[in-house]
């Protein structure tokens, strides 16, 4: 996806494509070294191709993938990984957390009748979701990172 400025206005093209199996792992890998299930990475995608949207209606030129998938990562993904209370991190795997704060987004921008944001969805994810989740389901990966001290 993408929006097209001329002199006659903005528009979105949209271009569909048939893939592989896994070739969203691949492509989420490629751009952002996150390594995920396929259909995280097909949400993760998305959030990349919507935020590089964001950034060209701002700047008013063409953000090549990579440039905004790095940014999309510094921007939004460590920014909600950020806002997880330590505590709390080892929950979930991260990209299954982010994955979960997307559709808690959906669900109060749904509520509220307008977009929530990222930021006010992770807030509200760290303090009403995710505490929830039992401490049972931690992660190997965060187990150890936390015994490494990483």
């Amino acid at each position: 996806m993408e929006i097209v400025t001329s002199p006659e206005g903005a528009r979105l093209r949209v271009e569909t494509r048939v893939s592989e199996p896994g070739h969203n792992r691949r492509e989420l890998f490629r751009l952002t070294g996150l390594e995920v299930q396929e259909r995280q990475a097909q949400r993760l995608l998305n959030d990349v191709r919507a935020y590089r949207a964001h950034l060209e209606q701002r700047t008013g030129e063409p953000v090549p993938e990579p440039t905004a998938a790095h940014r999309w990562l510094a921007d939004v993904y460590q920014t909600v990984m950020a806002a997880i209370p330590p505590e709390l991190a080892g929950r979930l795997a991260p990209a299954e957390i982010f994955h979960e704060v997307l559709t808690h987004r959906w669900l109060l921008s749904e509520r509220a009748g307008r977009d929530v944001g990222t930021a006010e969805a992770a807030r509200s994810y760290a303090q009403n979701v995710l505490p929830r989740t039992p401490p049972e389901v931690t992660t190997p990966s965060v187990i150890a990172e936390r015994a490494t001290g990483r």
